[in-house]
C-alpha cells in the first residue's frame, strides 16, 4: 500500500492566497463598502449639495466675483509652480541618477522632505524667512518687495509642497534606465543638451506628465500652507481651497459646496487623464 504523498512547494503555489469563492467575496466587500463609504459618498454629497437650490444658485454662485477671483489666482499659481517644479523635477533627477557624489542619498532626502513636513510648518517657516520680521524681511521691505500675503509667498508655499512631486515620478525611471544610451550619444560627439532632448527626455515624458499631472492637482487644492502665507485676504489673496472655507464660515454653503465642485472636478480630471497617459505608455513602441 503506497503511502499518501505529501503536497509539494508547487502545489501550494498553484492556487493563491486567497483566491477561494468565500475569501474572495469577503474581500471585494470589504474594498466596495470602504470605497463607498470613505469616496464615492462624499463626492455624491459634495455635488447633491453644490445643487441643492438649483442649477440657478450653483451657477449664480459660481459667478460670484470672490469666487472667480479665487479660481483666477489659482490658475495663476498653478501656471508658476507647476512649470517651476517640472524644471527642478528634471535637474534633481539628473543629478541623483547620473552623477556619483558625496552627500547623494542626503539630496534624495532634501527633494522628499515636503512629504514629510506639515504645510502649515512650511507655511510658518516661510513666515520666519520672509515676513516683515523674518531673516530676509528688513531687506525686502528696503527694495520694495512684497512676498509675504501676496502671490510670491503663494506661488513660493505651493512650490515646496509640491517639490517632489515630478522628480519622485523620475528618480526611480531614470535609476532603471542608468546611463548607457547617455554614454553612447556622448561618445557619439553628442552635446549634453542634444543627449538629454534627443535621448533622455523621450524615455522619460510620460513620468514627467504623471508628475506634472498629479503636481498641478495639489498645487489647486493646497490649503495649509497657502492659508498661512497669503493672509487669507478676502477677494485678494485667497486661493480656491481657501475661498471655499470662507464661504462655509459665511453660512453659504451653496457657494462653498459650488467652489468645491470645481476642485472635485479637478481631482476627477487628474485621474482620468493619468489613466489616458498610462494607457498611451503601455501602447506605444519603445523608444528605438
Amino acid at each position: 500500500m503506497s503511502k499518501p504523498t505529501q503536497p509539494t512547494k508547487t502545489d501550494w503555489m498553484v492556487t493563491p492566497v486567497g483566491a477561494g469563492p468565500v475569501a474572495r467575496r469577503v474581500v471585494l466587500s470589504i474594498v466596495g463598502v470602504t470605497t463607498a463609504l470613505f469616496l464615492l459618498a462624499p463626492l455624491a454629497l459634495i455635488v447633491a449639495s453644490a445643487f441643492s437650490q438649483g442649477a440657478l444658485v450653483f451657477f449664480r454662485s459660481l459667478g460670484d466675483p470672490g469666487t472667480l477671483h479665487a479660481i483666477k489666482l489659482t490658475l495663476i499659481t498653478a501656471a508658476i509652480a507647476v512649470p517651476m517644479n517640472i524644471l527642478f523635477g528634471l535637474a534633481a533627477a539628473w543629478t541623483v541618477t547620473k552623477f556619483v557624489f558625496p552627500g547623494r542619498t542626503f539630496l534624495i532626502a532634501l527633494i522628499e522632505l515636503p512629504y514629510s513636513i506639515s504645510p502649515i510648518v512650511a507655511g510658518v517657516a516661510f513666515l520666519f524667512v520672509y515676513g516683515s520680521q523674518g531673516l530676509f524681511g528688513p531687506l525686502l521691505e528696503q527694495l520694495g518687495l512684497k512676498v509675504m500675503f501676496a502671490l510670491p509667498a503663494i506661488v513660493l508655499a505651493s512650490m515646496f509642497v509640491t517639490a517632489p512631486f515630478v522628480a519622485r515620478e523620475l528618480i526611480p525611471l531614470m535609476q532603471v534606465q542608468g546611463t548607457d544610451e547617455e554614454e553612447a550619444a556622448v561618445t557619439l560627439g553628442a552635446s549634453g543638451f542634444a543627449t538629454f532632448v534627443r535621448v533622455t527626455l523621450p524615455n522619460i515624458r510620460w513620468a514627467v506628465l504623471y508628475g506634472a499631472i498629479l503636481c498641478n492637482a495639489r498645487v489647486m487644492g493646497e490649503f495649509g500652507a497657502v492659508s498661512v502665507v497669503s493672509g487669507n485676504i478676502r477677494g485678494q489673496t485667497t486661493t480656491l481651497p481657501l475661498q471655499i472655507e470662507l464661504l462655509y464660515q459665511d453660512y453659504n454653503v451653496a457657494g462653498a459646496f459650488a467652489a468645491a465642485t470645481v476642485l472635485t472636478a479637478v481631482a476627477l480630471l487628474t485621474i482620468v487623464i493619468k489613466a489616458a497617459l498610462e494607457r498611451l505608455a503601455r501602447v506605444e513602441p519603445p523608444h528605438p
